[in-house]
């Protein structure tokens, strides 16, 4: 198993993949046509950030995006890890670690200044996973209005 970065061709997986994971984690009928359209956008427009994808020798087994965001606390870029997917059954096998490191060494290099992520509040497995990577909970609370009709 390999994790790269993404390239087009993956498109269609990783619009699959986030498909997958919004009715899994949410119960959230997604369009195909918009995700699809969406995760196409990314790779015409990298401004939005990047995605990676862990590969086996029978396809592609899950993709991670990564956005980003300008602190001026920082002076520096802080990368968002977004839109997490590993297919069920090579789940608890390492890919999500086998992502963060090459992640964390990825961003280290173009000089991120810090990784975050949010996580669903009853998602306990992945909150595991998170936390065996190294990462904590802050002392942040995500709030947030969609705009719909937009």
């Amino acid at each position: 198993m390999q994790i790269r970065r993404a390239t087009e061709a993956d498109g269609l997986a990783i619009a699959d993949f986030q498909i997958k994971m919004a009715m899994e984690s949410e119960g959230i009928t997604l369009d195909r046509a918009t995700v699809e359209q969406g995760v196409e956008r990314v790779f015409r427009e990298p401004r939005w950030g990047h995605y990676y994808v862990a590969e086996g020798a029978d396809g592609l087994l899950g993709s991670v995006l990564i956005q980003y965001e300008w602190s001026d606390w920082r002076n520096a870029v802080v990368w968002w890890i977004h839109s997490v997917y590993v297919i069920p059954s090579q789940r608890r096998q390492g890919i999500f670690t086998r992502f963060f490191q090459t992640i964390q060494r990825e961003a280290y290099d173009a000089s991120v200044k810090g990784l975050r992520l949010y996580v669903e509040r009853e998602n306990s497995a992945a909150k595991s996973c998170y936390q065996n990577v190294g990462m904590t909970s802050e002392r942040y609370d995500l709030y947030e209005k969609m705009l719909s009709g937009r």
